[in-house]
């Protein structure tokens, strides 16, 4: 009971902290944030995050940025950008692409959102038309290359954040479109081929595709002013020693961003480009996630106490007795086969569950076949290499209805949270947010097919890796290194 309580409270006091400290970071110097709904052009409901800086207003208009998070992110991964950019006096729309975070799907259409983003920018009173830019991560890039194509004249300047022109679904480049970019590319981003067409991240400068956007022969020398801003042809070239993901959680890759704003875009509030505080939301946010798991062990704890849950703690009986050569091999083959199978099974995902009704979330729907046949090849393999039963827990109802209350308070602290600081719970990319109703759906169906997974996963651990006389630390070791796969 004391240890329960003990968790709970603190799990709470992480939780209220944390939220407290990540919105006085993310609001310091008088700046707003708001959540807001849009209509785009055909009617799908877009979704952003609103920074309004102190002072901007319709009699005073500031300048606007609009901020986009790469594939399967949302619009709380560009917090960084978002942060760094109010305070420096930018009205930020911090936008979910189509078919991600709030936003409606499809993903990938009507320009990812971008023109929708853009013009719902522009339409806001306190931003200044003249003075706009617009960010993008990967394909957040890709989002606002695309509004820059259907609105060339509603901006000023660009930053492309570990992205490219003509790549992927965004229009090519040249040396006067986009207007006034900067390029924003790490030493050691992933996907040099893709963007840029050279094999190492290091030699972007000797791309030709950028050379051509630059207009300039190769090599494109960083840090070094391409061009005119007042013609809109100036270029830039940044390179941040960090990798793709690592953009959006880099010092100098927001830096970099920031700069080039404050070089191409009329308005603001001069900071240098190192003075940032965006980690402490981050920080912030990352102890309330922690306070989430530690609520979720604590209530968990405290309802075992209850009546009803009173007969669900058991001490496992293992039915090994020592750790043999069919126990080493279990090990083995449990952490093994499910990387092995990884990438193929999801391009089986890929090919057999495009999204439906039923299934929605093509990633999640890739994952779940690699779960799913996973689980058969457990079930394979214990059919082959057979061992004594252990006996299971059968008290099904009170399980499920334990997990159900102990997953209701920490969606409860999520809720509060989101409520009371506009904020989640998150570090870097690992992040838990609100669902939408449709996501909710989704969710449940996705359910079943994973609980059944972990629940054949965890039954051949308990059954082929428990050995008797091991301490707790012991098995849960062995446990976590199997599971790791």
């Amino acid at each position: 009971m004391r240890k329960g309580l003990i968790l709970f409270v603190l799990g709470w006091a992480l939780i209220l902290g944390g939220g407290w400290l990540a919105k006085s970071v993310q609001t310091g110097g008088g700046v707003s944030v708001r959540d807001v709904r849009f209509a785009g052009p055909d009617g799908a409901q877009m979704s952003a995050l609103l920074y309004l800086p102190p002072g901007a207003s319709a009699a005073h208009p500031a300048p606007g940025i609009l901020a986009v998070h790469g594939y399967i992110n949302s619009r709380e991964t560009q917090d960084g950008f978002a942060i760094e950019f109010a305070r420096r006096g930018y009205v930020v729309l911090a936008l979910d692409q189509r078919g991600h975070g709030y936003s409606d799907p499809p993903a990938f259409a009507a320009g990812f959102g971008g023109p929708a983003g853009l013009a719902y920018l522009r339409s806001l009173p306190q931003v200044d038309e003249a003075n706009i830019g617009l960010e993008g991560h990967s394909m957040g890039g890709w989002t606002v290359l695309a509004a820059a194509k259907a609105m060339p004249d509603a901006y000023q300047a660009m930053v492309l954040e570990g992205s490219s022109t003509g790549s992927g679904f965004a229009p090519e480049g040249d040396a006067a479109w986009p207007r006034n970019l900067a390029v924003v590319y790490s030493r050691y981003d992933e996907f040099s081929k893709l963007m840029w067409g050279v094999d190492r991240a290091a030699d972007v400068g000797q791309s030709l595709k950028l050379a051509k956007v630059f207009g300039a022969p190769a090599p494109i020398v960083p840090d070094r002013l391409y061009g005119d801003v007042a013609s809109g042809t100036a270029r830039r070239l940044y390179t941040p020693a960090t990798t793709h993901p690592g953009d959006h959680f880099s010092r100098a890759a927001i830096g970099d961003a920031a700069d080039w704003f404050a070089r191409t875009l009329k308005g603001g509030t001069p900071r240098p480009a190192s003075d940032q505080v965006w980690l402490g939301k981050e920080a912030g946010t990352g102890i309330a996630l922690v306070g989430f798991v530690a609520l979720l062990l604590g209530t968990f704890d405290l309802l075992l106490r209850l009546p009803v849950f009173r007969d669900l703690p058991a001490t496992p009986a293992p039915v090994r007795t020592r750790r043999d050569g069919r126990w080493w091999v279990a090990l083995v083959l449990g952490a093994a086969i499910p990387v092995l199978t990884f990438y193929p099974f999801m391009g089986i995902g890929a090919a057999l569950l495009p999204p439906s009704i039923l299934f929605r979330q093509s990633i999640t729907s890739q994952i779940m076949a690699w779960a799913v046949l996973n689980a058969l090849i457990i079930l394979a393999l214990g059919a082959v290499f057979r061992g004594p039963k252990a006996p299971a827990n059968t008290r099904w109802g009170s399980s499920i209805l334990i997990a159900i209350l102990t997953a209701t308070m920490g969606y409860f602290a999520l809720w509060l949270s989101d409520r009371w600081f506009t904020t989640d719970f998150r570090f870097w990319v690992v992040a838990l947010k609100l669902m939408s109703p449709a996501q909710a759906v989704a969710f449940v169906l996705y359910l079943f097919p994973f609980t059944a997974f972990f629940v054949v996963a965890l039954g051949a651990l308990h059954r082929n890796l428990a050995v008797a006389g091991e301490g707790v630390l012991a098995r849960y070791g062995t446990a976590k290194a199997a599971m790791a796969g």
